[in-house]
């Protein structure tokens, strides 16, 4: 992670859940902020329920903690009562974080392509994410999922429509 870890990442009770209510209520909500400022910073939308344990992220090497696999589920679940989170199994093994809500990430996108003078144009998902053009804005290197759904976001607005390329799924904007 670039940036600096907060101060509860340092604090070896924050490795454990408290059982006082408000106590642990401030922690899930510090744990929360954590877990959308990684996979913001790091570009994460999808993992495993074990790729995380073991991640820096649940796993603090040079205090030699790590948060308890129960633990780490009550966080994500907190994220997914607050929208930030979706299971991507029943099994509630991998999951995907949405550190913006599809509708955020439209907006965003929409505004580049309208700033662009790039409405009426054709892209194909890959070269909107990936391309040369986005590569100083902050959806590039989005997930496509998460792309998927904020296009859906626009195409119910009427802004974009999705179509099937030769090569893949594409959008037009509008």
């Amino acid at each position: 992670m670039s940036a600096e870890w907060p101060w509860q990442y340092s604090f070896p009770p924050f490795f454990t859940l408290q059982p006082n209510v408000d106590t642990r209520q401030k922690q899930l909500a510090a744990w929360c902020s954590l877990v959308l400022s990684y996979c913001r910073l790091s570009k994460q939308c999808s993992m495993t329920v074990m790729e995380a344990q073991d991640s820096p992220l649940f796993h603090n090497r040079k205090l030699q903690r790590k948060l308890p696999m129960e633990s780490i589920q009550v966080v994500l679940e907190e994220l997914r009562k607050k929208g930030n989170l979706e299971w991507l199994d029943k099994n509630k093994s991998s999951f995907l974080v949405m550190w913006r809500r599809p509708e955020e990430w439209g907006k965003l996108i929409y505004q580049w392509v309208v700033k662009n003078g790039l409405t009426n144009s054709v892209f194909t998902l890959y070269e909107l994410v990936n391309g040369d053009d986005t590569e100083n804005e902050e959806f590039h290197g989005l997930d496509e999922s998460i792309l998927l759904r904020a296009l859906q976001a626009l195409q119910q607005e009427h802004k974009t429509e999705i179509i099937t390329l030769d090569d893949g799924r594409g959008v037009k904007f509008f």
